[in-house]
């Protein structure tokens, strides 16, 4: 398609459909078996639920709600809302009811579209405080009577069968949706996007992935949908070249959906490959001998071959054999068609990235923030630096402030912060967004992302640490499953550990303990494993980098504990809400 030229994402979404016609499109898997949408039928459900929406009094202009699982209706009900005209605002599905009466209040919805009662249970009463006029539901919500009027998507769908989308009345420039930070620090502020901001990243995507020559592609969706990267990458993106897109069931059956689907893209954040990779490494140590030997070196040789290393004999005869026997295998469990997973949303481990380039998979790192539609650079699969987060997309323009802080302009940047001038001047100045992110750009055009501007740690002796690197070396270790590290004005670095809950269960029983990790945080044997861990990573990291203490958490950072973003980054204020006094008492001992 010619990005340049399309006047929005339901025009895009309508050209595009009406070419898929009866060829699957969307799938979802319901009882053990996948069931597809196709395009003619995705458009037409588009079509009747933005007539339905007209029907209940939207306007142009009007936000809706969407809070919904990944699953085919949300494209639709996305699609259905700008087409009416209206601007979307997506919610995540781990939101509480304080959340969603934020997002319905700041935003002034006029109506809310929902999966079912499962998620209407926190959104109907911040529905019902701040006064929505209706709901829509994708399933039934017996019981509830009072608050906005309920109606049933079904329903609403049925009554305008027939009818024809008109969508030449919304220009590229104005606002397609409404997608809220993940508030990592702070309130979340809502950011308004264009469709040609959206667009234009779609375009540089495209012209990004045809190094592998875009055919017909099959994604997997696995990010939530109402974070702008999995919007654009994982939906609006494959919409515009046509792509499949299949629902990954949970996290839970990802890898067993990957060998169903047999994806040839997908996009996640670093802590699923960190996962993968630990997993698998896991899983390989755990089976031993010959198999954990041949793997081993399958990586490093990989390695070698990607940093520069000369191959000795042995490696260049044996490299062939150990492609056949451990990177097939590897590929397999991908599903075997895999062109490339793009990784974004937070830095990668350098370490994760090139295991799986060592192992002949693919790994793209981008760079991006939802102020900027979101994607703003990757590395293409011709020249892969995995150190970097690849060349600025096209058409956009970026530059290095004097301070080190990466700017960026282009039709990506967003219109703003909703009902928030003061925050968007500070965000935008001439046209440039001011990304809050500390780079820097290689003789290749490269930008390399050295921290965020807001968290660097300054310690007493006025040295700048990146803690992001420290904490992504920690989250490595076979013992840690997550940290924070701490030291703003002080004299050295302490972290907060999150033990691994594996390696725990295997200690436990190696030592005669019990699985309670409450018990075994405050252990000390227990501790001591811990602290060898910390010690492996205290030996490549700089003196004013290494972590001298540390304390143990019993519970992990989640979403429901609001310790960590739907997209899955910490809250540091949050964490420093239930920790900080038990992490300042390290420096008094």
């Amino acid at each position: 398609m010619d990005y340049d030229v399309c006047t929005s994402l339901p025009a895009m979404f309508f050209d595009n459909t009406a070419e898929m016609g009866d060829r699957s499109f969307l799938w979802e898997r319901r009882d053990g078996t996948w069931h597809p949408v196709s395009g003619s039928e995705a458009s037409s459900q588009a079509t009747a639920l933005s007539s339905a929406l007209k029907a209940l009094g939207v306007i142009k202009g009007d936000r809706v709600a969407l809070v919904s699982e990944n699953r085919p209706e949300w494209l639709v009900a996305d699609i259905g809302i700008m087409a009416a005209g209206a601007v979307a605002v997506p919610a995540y599905v781990t939101n509480q009811a304080s959340d969603h009466l934020h997002i319905l209040r700041d935003s002034g919805a006029k109506g809310a579209i929902v999966s079912g009662p499962a998620l209407a249970k926190n959104l109907l009463p911040a529905a019902r405080e701040a006064g929505l006029e209706f709901i829509i539901s994708m399933a039934p919500l017996d019981g509830e009577t009072d608050g906005p009027v309920i109606h049933l998507w079904s329903d609403l769908l049925a009554a305008q069968d027939g009818a024809t989308p008109d969508v030449s009345a919304i220009a590229r420039t104005d606002t397609a949706c409404l997608i809220y930070t993940s508030g990592t620090g702070g309130t979340p502020k809502g950011v308004m996007l264009s469709h040609g901001a959206i667009i234009s990243n779609c375009k540089g995507a495209h012209h990004l992935l045809l190094d592998f020559g875009l055919d017909d592609e099959v994604f997997l969706s696995f990010l939530p949908l109402s974070h702008s990267y999995e919007h654009t990458a994982g939906l609006m993106f494959p919409l515009s070249i046509k792509a499949e897109i299949y629902y990954a069931e949970s996290v839970d059956k990802l890898a067993a959906n990957m060998e169903e689907v047999k994806p040839t893209i997908m996009t996640a954040v670093p802590r699923l490959y960190e996962t993968m990779y630990g997993r698998i490494v896991r899983g390989v140590q755990q089976k031993g001998g010959l198999s954990e030997k041949l793997f081993m070196k399958a990586v490093a040789t990989g390695r070698k071959k990607y940093e520069g290393t000369r191959l000795s004999l042995g490696e260049t005869l044996l490299d062939p054999i150990l492609t056949k026997l451990v990177r097939k295998k590897v590929a397999g469990r991908f599903g075997g068609r895999l062109k490339a997973m793009v990784s974004g949303g937070a830095p990668l481990n350098y370490e994760v990235g090139v295991f799986f380039k060592a192992l002949d998979v693919e790994l793209l790192q981008g760079y991006g923030q939802t102020e900027s539609a979101p994607i703003i650079s990757c590395n293409p699969a011709s020249n892969n630096k995995l150190r970097t987060v690849g060349p600025p997309f096209v058409d956009i323009d970026l530059k290095i402030a004097p301070d080190g802080e990466i700017l960026v302009r282009g039709e990506l940047v967003m219109q703003g912060y909703w009902n928030n001038p003061d925050a968007t001047t500070e965000a935008i100045s001439d046209g440039w967004l001011h990304t809050g992110d500390i780079g820097e750009v290689d003789n290749h055009g490269h930008l390399k992302i050295t921290d965020r501007k807001k968290d660097i740690i300054v310690n007493s002796g006025g040295d700048n640490i990146a803690p992001q690197r420290i904490e992504g070396f920690l989250d490595l270790q076979p013992e840690i499953a997550q940290s924070m590290v701490y030291g703003d004005q002080k004299p050295n670095i302490v972290a907060l550990i999150v033990p691994h809950p594996d390696f725990a269960a295997d200690w436990a029983k190696a030592n005669g303990k019990k699985m309670d990790m409450v018990a075994l945080v405050g252990d000390a044997d227990f501790r001591k494993a811990i602290s060898a861990a910390v010690d492996r990573v205290n030996t490549d990291m700089s003196v004013i980098e290494r972590v001298r203490k540390f304390i143990l958490a019993a519970e992990a950072f989640t979403t429901d504990n609001e310790m960590m973003t739907p997209s899955m980054k910490i809250r540091r204020h949050v964490i420093l809400e239930n920790y900080g006094e038990a992490l300042e008492a390290l420096y008094i001992r």
